[in-house]
């Protein structure tokens, strides 16, 4: 499709059908700077990462699987933030038929989705298999009631790597089974019912005005069924919120019950790392997408309220702006936070895991140092090398077990 210039209508208002979203500051400055500096950040982070689990992590753990796909999906949203900066800072001057606007509409927006709903799965199953190796290595004073409960064989299973492998194989199918048809009947059905009800069918303003314009309300607000599959992916992120919470709960519960009982420091140590790392990791998700998922609901209702309750006649003349503008950049800034799970989980990563910390601060410093002479090292330095990477081989599933 063809890009076909457009002057937007005065204080940077976008029209759709006779309504009109009208940005501040916080959606043409804040989110395109914020998405840019996300980009700058989570690229590098996630291609780091990636080759750290990848190639210099020799032992394979289920943590190890999990997180390896976790920062795949990273990646690939990293790829997506500067087409996302672009549609913020001049959505409201692409046309709804340009290129621009179809790839935002078409592959990035779905992208985007995928990747929060996978990032969620990914760290249930994370939750689940910290949960298992726990139960199953640590002894509290009584045995845990899901242990009796759970058959042996969900907690065997759960270790495996090759178990990780297929649920996560598993969980990129149903985001991706998901989340495309949704979002592409969301940008052709919804997002171009403004085209079709613009005077004469052929997408231009009443009075042979410019053509629909991308930033409009079809596309922010949607319809009555796009916010009925809303509703569903929001039932099952706090499913799936709830199980991760109640699993790191009970993995909390017997780590107090088995510190009571454990006379050795270095389980002691392993024990409270855990407490710590699971504290950490269970704030993170709270702060990055808890907060989207609360507002949607309200979102959701308010456009329906407005859908049934709004005059688009009486609306016309009254107000140049629609009445959730200020709404649907609440929605995208809080959206923007759940994109920066992209930004931030190498840097948990880092944080959390001694042998991803020790494994980057190596490959970080070979990579300063010139080929010569690292060729050139003392036969003492290479000894230090070579046991630095036995020991973090040999430490490798404690290390993976401990980080979340």
């Amino acid at each position: 499709m063809d890009y076909t210039p457009y002057s937007p209508p005065p204080d940077n208002c976008s029209f759709s059908s006779g309504f009109s979203l009208c940005s501040t500051a916080a959606t043409s400055i804040f989110l395109p700077s914020a998405y840019a500096l996300l980009f700058l950040t989570a690229l590098p982070g996630n291609t780091l990462s990636l080759w750290v689990f990848l190639r210099c992590i020799s032992t394979t753990s289920p943590t190890h699987v999990y997180l390896s796909h976790l920062s795949i999906s990273n990646l690939l949203l990293s790829l997506t933030t500067p087409f996302l900066a672009a549609y913020y800072a001049w959505g409201s001057v692409w046309t709804l038929s340009g290129v621009l606007c179809q790839l935002v509409l078409h592959g990035i927006t779905p992208m985007l989705h995928i990747n929060i709903y996978i990032s969620l799965m990914i760290l249930t199953w994370v939750a689940l298999s910290r949960f298992a190796a726990l139960i199953q290595r640590t002894h509290a004073s009584r045995p845990s009631v899901c242990k009796t409960l759970l058959p042996h064989g969900f907690f065997t299973r759960l270790s495996r790597a090759s178990f990780a492998s297929r649920v996560c194989a598993t969980v990129w199918v149903l985001a991706v089974g998901a989340c495309v048809p949704v979002a592409v009947y969301y940008s052709v059905n919804e997002a171009m019912s403004a085209k079709a009800a613009a005077p004469g069918g052929d997408g231009e303003a009443e009075g042979g005005g410019s053509a629909e314009v991308c930033y409009n309300p079809e596309v922010e607000i949607g319809g009555p069924l796009s916010a009925a599959f809303c509703a569903i992916a929001i039932f099952m992120f706090f499913f799936f919120y709830l199980l991760v919470l109640l699993s790191y709960m009970t993995v909390l519960r017997h780590i107090r019950r088995s510190r009571r009982n454990t006379v050795i420091a270095t389980s002691q140590g392993l024990l409270g790392r855990v407490f710590r790392n699971i504290v950490v990791i269970q704030v993170v998700l709270s702060v990055c997408l808890l907060p989207y998922h609360i507002f949607k609901p309200v979102f959701i209702s308010l456009a329906l309220h407005h859908h049934q309750r709004t005059n688009p006649a009486a609306y016309n003349i009254w107000s140049p702006c629609h009445p959730l503008s200020t709404f649907v950049e609440v929605k995208n800034c809080l959206l923007l936070l759940a994109a920066l799970r992209g930004s931030t989980d190498p840097a948990m990563y880092f944080l959390l895991d001694k042998t991803f910390r020790r494994q980057t601060l190596v490959l970080l410093e070979s990579s300063r140092s010139s080929p010569g002479s690292r060729a050139a090292g003392s036969p003492g330095q290479r000894a230090e090398q070579l046991g630095d990477g036995n020991t973090a081989t040999a430490t490798a599933d404690l290390s993976h077990e401990s980080v979340l």
